[in-house]
C-alpha cells in the first residue's frame, strides 16, 4: 500500500460537508475505489495502489469543488464521480467551470451530474421545444424543474404549467372519493415534490392562488394556448398520440415547453401507441425541436438503481 502526502483541504467545514455524516462518503469512496482514506479535521490520507490512490485524490478534489458551490454530497454523488473520472473532469465540476448553473433563487443552486444532464440544460436554454427521454432517477423533472422556476424568477417567463397525464386512473377515477384535483393529486404529487425543494410552500401557494404556477392533469389542457410560459409536460410516454399532438400544439409565442418520459414504463392499455414513442418518430429532424436521450448513467439516486436498470435491459434483451 503507497502513501501519498496528506490532502490539504481549505475549508474545514466543507471538507465536513464532503466526509459526510460519520464519514460515510469516505467508506463508500474506499469501497468504490479500493484505497484506505483517512480523515483529521482538514487533512486526508489515502492509501493504496499509485493507480487507485491518484483516482481516489482526484474524485476527493472535484467532490470538495462541488461541496464548495453548494452542492449536498450523498453517497450517490461518490459513485457517481468515481465512476467518471477516469473520462477527466466530472460534470458537475465542468458545470461549475462553464457557467451550466441552474440559479433559483438566491440561495439554491442546481447544478448537473452528468454529461447528458449538462447537455439537457444547455438544449432547453437554446430551444423552445425539448423532450427528454431515458430512465427514472435521471432528473429529467427536476432539472426542468429548476429550468422553469429559475425563468420565472428572472421573469423570462410569467407562468409556468405542469402537467401530467393521469393514465392510472383511467375508468376508475369516477369510483375515487372527493372531488376531481382531489382524485388526481396523486398522480400529480412529484411535480409538487420538485417543486417545494425550490420555492418555499407560502410563495407556492401564493402564486398558484394568482394563476402564476399551475399544476394539472393534461385533460384540462385541452382547448387552451399558453403565452409566455414555460410548459413541463410528465410521464410524457403515457400519453396517446391523441393527447401528445394536442399538447404540443398548445405552444403559444414566447413560451417554451419540455416533454419527460421513460418508454420502458408505459401505463397505456395493450395496444395503445405511446405518443412519446410516436413524437420521437415524427419529429425526429424538425431542427428547432431538440431531443436528448439520458441512460442508466445519468441516475443520481442510489447507485444499485443502475444496476437494476442494467438488469432489467439485459433481461429484456434476452427475451
Amino acid at each position: 500500500m503507497a502513501d501519498s502526502s496528506p490532502l490539504i483541504l481549505e475549508d474545514n467545514a466543507i471538507a465536513q460537508i464532503l466526509y459526510g455524516e460519520n464519514d460515510r462518503n469516505l467508506r463508500a469512496l474506499e469501497e468504490e475505489v479500493g484505497v484506505k482514506i483517512q480523515a483529521r479535521g482538514n487533512r486526508v490520507s489515502v492509501r493504496g495502489p499509485d493507480l487507485e490512490r491518484k483516482l481516489a485524490e482526484r474524485v476527493l478534489g472535484e467532490l470538495y469543488h462541488m461541496a464548495a458551490a453548494g452542492l449536498t454530497i450523498h453517497e450517490a454523488e461518490v459513485h457517481q464521480v468515481a465512476r467518471m473520472a477516469h473520462e477527466g473532469a466530472s460534470p458537475a465540476v465542468q458545470a461549475l467551470l462553464e457557467g451550466d448553473v441552474v440559479e433559483v433563487g438566491r440561495r439554491k443552486r442546481i447544478i448537473p451530474r452528468s454529461a447528458n444532464q449538462r447537455l439537457y440544460i444547455q438544449t432547453i436554454r437554446s430551444s423552445d421545444l425539448v423532450l427528454g427521454i431515458g430512465p427514472a432517477g435521471t432528473g429529467k423533472t427536476y432539472l426542468a424543474m429548476a429550468m422553469a422556476v429559475s425563468a420565472l424568477l428572472r421573469r423570462e417567463v410569467s407562468r409556468i404549467i405542469l402537467t401530467r397525464p393521469a393514465v392510472e386512473a383511467g375508468e376508475k377515477l369516477g369510483y375515487l372519493p372527493g372531488t376531481i384535483y382531489e382524485k388526481v393529486d396523486p398522480y400529480l404529487r412529484p411535480l409538487y415534490d420538485a417543486l417545494h425543494d425550490m420555492l418555499d410552500p407560502s410563495d407556492i401557494s401564493r402564486r398558484i392562488e394568482r394563476g402564476v404556477i399551475e399544476v394539472a392533469p393534461l385533460a384540462f389542457m385541452r382547448g387552451r394556448t399558453f403565452n409566455d410560459a414555460f410548459i413541463i409536460l410528465d410521464e410524457a410516454q403515457n400519453t396517446t398520440s391523441e393527447q401528445m399532438r394536442m399538447f404540443l400544439t398548445r405552444l403559444g409565442f414566447d413560451s417554451k415547453a419540455v416533454v419527460n418520459g421513460d418508454v420502458t414504463q408505459i401505463d397505456l392499455p395493450r395496444g395503445t401507441i405511446s405518443g412519446l414513442i410516436q413524437a420521437e418518430q415524427v419529429l425526429t429532424g424538425i431542427p428547432l425541436i431538440r431531443f436528448v436521450h439520458f441512460t442508466e448513467k445519468d441516475v443520481v439516486r442510489h447507485p444499485l438503481v443502475q444496476d437494476v436498470i442494467r438488469a432489467y435491459e439485459r433481461h429484456q434483451n434476452e427475451k
